[in-house]
């Protein structure tokens, strides 16, 4: 039924397709050998077993086939293993009917991480290995990753603190994408040219947002402001997101956004958000 249904929707379909790729037969297999052998002492370290690389590649495969069969416009969410790359093809977006998704931490954090960060690097698909971290990074540069995205859930800590069945996954990252991929691209992973084009340009184009994604006269003010040496760390006095928490306490990021308008409208600035407030103006005028 569910193959059936998959069809139609693929072959029926006339706008974009975006989807999350779990193979959910599989999870709900890794799931019942994990609670056969810990009960409701699951590791957090388990959850890139569970939401295994397997079940990542059968569901991403069984969509791509799916959209070339049907000729689909296709986007696919958040990879997270390196072979899932093997999928996509390098190049610049145009022209391109099926296109894939990174998200910042699948870009930044690894299996390691789990011993320190614990619940609070749950996400969907799971962070996994070093070497897909290495090979997503590489896909970014190449183009076989087209757009850099945040997959922002911003969780209580209470709910945090949930044994690993009753914890959700995900986390809030809105507030450090930039300056993290900034820190990537200080590292070398990325030029700051890639880091606005995956973060700004290639979604505005793919998506088909208008008048956005681009500082252009009669496009909408929206801008950052970006001191690239003002060392600054992440603690929880300011995160700004209400879940009050980031996966990201500790780290010292070299670039600081001092501002950012939305609409033309001063919307952040000294560390603060303002809210419902008109007053500084930003124009992009010829």
């Amino acid at each position: 039924m569910l193959r059936h249904t998959l069809e139609r929707l693929f072959r029926e379909a006339h706008m974009l397709l975006a989807v999350h790729a779990e193979h959910e037969p599989t999870i709900r297999a890794n799931m019942a050998a994990a609670v056969e052998r810990w009960g409701d002492a699951i590791p957090m370290e388990q959850h890139p077993l569970i939401r295994s690389e397997e079940a990542c590649y059968r569901s991403s495969s069984m969509a791509v086939a799916l959209a070339k069969e049907h000729g689909t416009r296709l986007h696919v969410l958040h990879i997270s293993t390196a072979r899932e790359l093997e999928l996509f093809t390098p190049g610049r977006l145009e022209g391109k009917r099926i296109t894939a998704e990174a998200c910042l931490h699948h870009l930044w954090f690894t299996d390691a991480d789990y011993a320190t960060k614990g619940a609070l690097l749950k996400w969907n698909p799971a962070v996994k290995r070093a070497a897909d971290r290495d090979a997503v990074r590489q896909a970014v540069r190449d183009g076989r990753i087209d757009v850099v995205a945040t997959d922002h859930a911003p969780h209580t800590l209470e709910e945090k603190t949930r044994p690993y069945a009753q914890c959700p996954s995900g986390g809030p990252l809105v507030q450090h994408s930039l300056v993290a991929m900034l820190e990537l691209a200080r590292e070398g992973h990325f030029t700051a040219d890639e880091v606005v084009e995956k973060m700004c340009h290639a979604p505005a184009r793919m998506f088909q947002v208008e008048r956005r994604g681009y500082l252009r006269e009669g496009y909408q003010a929206d801008a950052v402001l970006v001191d690239p040496n003002a060392p600054w760390t992440v603690d929880r006095t300011n995160v700004i997101s209400k879940c009050g928490w980031s996966p990201f306490e500790g780290q010292q990021f070299q670039a600081r956004v001092l501002r950012t308008w939305v609409n033309g409208n001063l919307a952040y600035t000294d560390g603060r958000v303002r809210n419902n407030v008109r007053g500084e103006r930003l124009r992009f005028d010829r």
